[in-house]
């Protein structure tokens, strides 16, 4: 299906028709499982978390959303991307709180600044610093929550922000550049 189906449909369920949701499921379903198995290919292979389970609790949290206006599919996953990131998260929290004072291995961003390649960072380190970040930059943390966490290009960070593709490009050169240096601290 073409994006401006998806958008359809987001509409269309955004307006309570049923029909339209169970149309949309398999789409985005298939589409979120595919970002969320990309961010754990660089997980551990014994993580306790696994890319199915994270997408079908978007899905339960995005069923309760029905009333957000929908702009488009970028806007969507730009959504579904601060769910991802909350429940990576708070699972990792879970998992640090579980044991008791072991903490969580943590490794650095590569220096070269591949934040969306390099997936194997402290989430509890990292979610502290975009939330640092928001405060002085938040259109930069929004930026880099739509790259790193629900994968999307700039084009579509720049779809769901309303700005420039350029701007968005320089936002993540910074926020990048920030981040690696806040995370190289801790």
């Amino acid at each position: 299906m073409s994006e401006l189906d998806i958008t359809t449909l987001l509409k269309d369920w955004a307006q309570g028709d049923r029909e339209a949701l169970e149309q949309l499921m398999p789409l985005v379903f298939e589409e979120l499982r595919r970002v969320a198995a990309g961010y754990f290919d660089a997980e551990n292979p014994g993580h306790t978390l696994q890319p199915t389970a994270l997408v079908n609790e978007v899905f339960l949290r995005l069923v309760d959303r029905r009333k957000v206006s929908w702009e488009n599919r970028s806007h969507f996953f730009g959504f579904a991307a601060q769910l991802m990131r909350r429940i990576l998260v708070d699972h990792a929290r879970g998992r640090k709180a579980s044991k008791r004072g072991g903490g969580v291995a943590v490794a650095p961003l590569d220096e070269a600044l591949a934040v969306a390649q390099k997936r194997d960072v402290d989430l509890i380190a990292l979610d502290d610093a975009l939330a640092d970040l928001a405060r002085i930059d938040p259109e930069g943390s929004r930026v880099v929550e739509m790259r790193f966490f629900a994968g999307l290009t700039h084009q579509e960070v720049a779809e769901v922000l309303g700005v420039p593709e350029i701007k968005v490009r320089r936002q993540w050169t910074a926020a990048k550049l920030w981040l690696f240096r806040q995370l190289k601290k801790s």
